[in-house]
């Protein structure tokens, strides 16, 4: 028997509302963290609706075919006569939601926020981490966990710079993972099939962008 917890008229109420819940509270939680930063709330809402836009536009930096043709028979070139093969690609793309406005951001953090010294020694213990957790996905690119990350950058930020760890904590964990899942992992995305590999590419839920601001948000 199947039976609600709450009254129907509620239930309706919180369906209506979950898709404007489901936009305030990242918006919320981008205030917080852009105050962590030394950032204005409004600065939070801007780069969360700037990064929801860009997550929808991937730019190519490079395209190649990818299919090899595969050898036909005589007896099957006889009956069909010349079989055209449909061209494929492997097309590497940079997303600007989940990769570039998340660059931005970093350097800006690092040459305004950000200890010089401990934000590259945090960066480059984060590139070897990532380098480590980072696998390639046919069709999407490079996966990896999505809590680990961030909570490595963290614990390097309040190792190296406990008195403000959050503009060492964004800058390593977008700058670490850009360098050490992405592109220290290019060469393996030859060996994978056909199809668009976006570095970033998951927009505002990829490692690039939720590692930063998870960072942010733990230290």
């Amino acid at each position: 028997m199947f039976f609600l917890p709450i009254s129907l008229l509620f239930f309706l109420i919180l369906i209506v509302l979950l898709p404007i819940l489901l936009i305030f509270i990242p918006i919320h939680i981008m205030g917080l963290a852009f105050q962590k930063l030394g950032l204005s709330a409004e600065m939070g809402f801007t780069y969360f609706i700037f990064s929801l836009v860009g997550s929808a536009i991937n730019i190519p930096l490079k395209e190649e075919t990818c299919y090899q043709e595969p050898e036909l028979s005589p007896l099957t070139r006889l009956f069909y006569g010349q079989v055209i093969i449909p061209v494929k690609k492997r097309v590497l793309a940079i997303n600007v939601g989940g990769a570039i406005i998340p660059m931005v951001l970093a350097f800006y953090l690092l040459f305004t926020q950000a200890p010089l010294m401990q934000t590259v020694i945090a960066t480059a213990v984060m590139i070897v981490i990532t380098k480590f957790l980072a696998r390639p996905v046919p069709n999407v690119g490079i996966a990896m966990p999505a809590l680990i990350p961030p909570i490595c950058s963290v614990i390097l930020a309040w190792i190296l710079h406990h008195q403000n760890p959050a503009p060492v904590a964004y800058v390593s964990g977008v700058l670490g993972t850009l360098i050490g899942a992405d592109i220290l992992n290019l060469k393996r995305i030859k060996h994978m099939s056909c199809g668009v590999m976006s570095i970033g590419g998951a927009g505002v839920f990829d490692g690039i962008y939720l590692v930063g601001i998870i960072a942010v948000l733990l230290a």
